[in-house]
């Protein structure tokens, strides 16, 4: 039986703030009020914002009033356009990218911008059901009464149908090929068949899906051309820069490290450098001077991997050290974040501790602290 999320809601009180992890529409409630107040651009039917200024929410700017919109996304604005002007259309919206990407963050925050709910949600897995995509039964109406529409349980994407919504399905390429071809109908004729009723769901003006996709995932449950077909593919890339990577790691681990209510930890600069360095040398196979090259571990060392890393760190030297962030705070996780494959990343890291870390100028203190937890 599936279920259907129900709009978000805030603690008791009403208090987004009193929550581990809000939604973004919850998170950002002010930012999307304050761009609704002043977007006077068309807008597609059932948006509550034009796409220039969804794409605005997505990467920040200041409004006319003064009020900050903070960066919820760091990369190309030509990728971002092209996916908010796909969902203005009548195709469907595909994220695709290595892991750590943003594919999620990104699709939660078109969906809170675009349809004001993020929360039409199917998350993908080998065991996901069709009944997920399209609808299932309330057992006990159902032995009782038989099929009706009171016994019927819609799914999140027969939800965003009938209120003109966006739904989001995770992981689209983890799902069985046979349930994903379930969304065929859905995007191709925007109805969904009811035969148990003899009727059908027809998607109001306004409904889409946003999928994601892992592209390490390919040849899991590849999809169909039909399929593939009815979404246009949008790829996130790894942040460009060094610098563009360190300041996304900033941001987020200053807004979990103010979610979590860690005391704040001055100077975290200099170590969050030097984990997104050790990332992204290892990433690439090479140093970030070109001069030495490496071999590559098994995982993808993402940016999300990277805010993991900084935020436990905080953690540690938060609660159990002086108040500074300090190598040995990052060792830990930089260390179980590389070392996936115990035998044959253990041998990447050694080598990259003795050939890069050991000779780097100021990292002697790092390289002490490795070593001390690699065993």
């Amino acid at each position: 039986m599936t279920t259907t999320p129900q709009a978000p809601l805030a603690d008791a009180s009403g208090n987004a703030d009193a929550l581990l992890r809000p939604h973004a529409e919850q998170a950002f409630a002010h930012e999307l009020a304050a761009l609704a107040a002043l977007d006077d651009r068309p807008r597609p039917p059932a948006w509550l914002l034009s796409p220039g200024a969804v794409v605005t929410y997505l990467l920040g700017g200041t409004l006319g009033d003064g009020t900050v919109i903070t960066p919820k996304y760091v990369g190309p604005r030509r990728l971002v356009e092209v996916a908010v002007a796909t969902l203005a259309t009548d195709r469907a919206l595909l994220l695709l990218g290595v892991p750590g990407t943003a594919k999620t963050w990104v699709s939660e925050h078109l969906t809170a911008a675009v349809s004001g709910r993020s929360t039409l949600l199917v998350q993908g897995t080998s065991g996901t059901g069709e009944d997920a995509i399209r609808y299932g039964w309330n057992y006990a109406r159902l032995l009782a009464e038989g099929p009706t529409p009171a016994a019927l349980v819609p799914s999140p994407v027969m939800t965003a149908m009938r209120e003109a919504k966006i739904a989001r399905i995770e992981e689209l390429t983890r799902i069985p090929s046979d349930v994903q071809d379930a969304l065929i109908t859905v995007l191709s004729e925007k109805s969904l068949p009811v035969p148990e009723l003899g009727t059908e769901v027809q998607a109001a003006k306004g409904f889409n899906v946003i999928a994601t996709a892992n592209d390490r995932d390919r040849g899991v449950n590849e999809l169909s051309s039909a399929l593939r077909r009815r979404f246009n593919t949008v790829v996130l890339p790894l942040p460009a820069t060094e610098q563009e990577e360190v300041d996304i790691v900033t941001r987020r681990v200053a807004q979990l490290g103010a979610a979590l209510e860690l005391p704040p930890v001055p100077a975290a600069a200099e170590e969050i450098r030097r984990v997104v360095t050790v990332f992204r040398e290892l990433r690439s196979g090479r140093t970030l001077d070109g001069r030495t090259t490496l071999k590559q571990p098994s995982g993808t060392l993402s940016t999300a991997e990277a805010i993991s890393v900084v935020t436990q760190g905080l953690a540690l030297a938060a609660h159990f050290g002086d108040g500074t962030l300090q190598p040995s705070d990052i060792a830990a996780g930089i260390v179980g974040s590389v070392v996936k494959d115990p035998v044959a990343d253990r041998a990447v890291w050694f080598e990259y501790l003795e050939a890069v870390a050991r000779e780097r100028e100021g990292w002697h203190e790092f390289y002490a602290a490795c070593r001390e937890v690699s065993g």
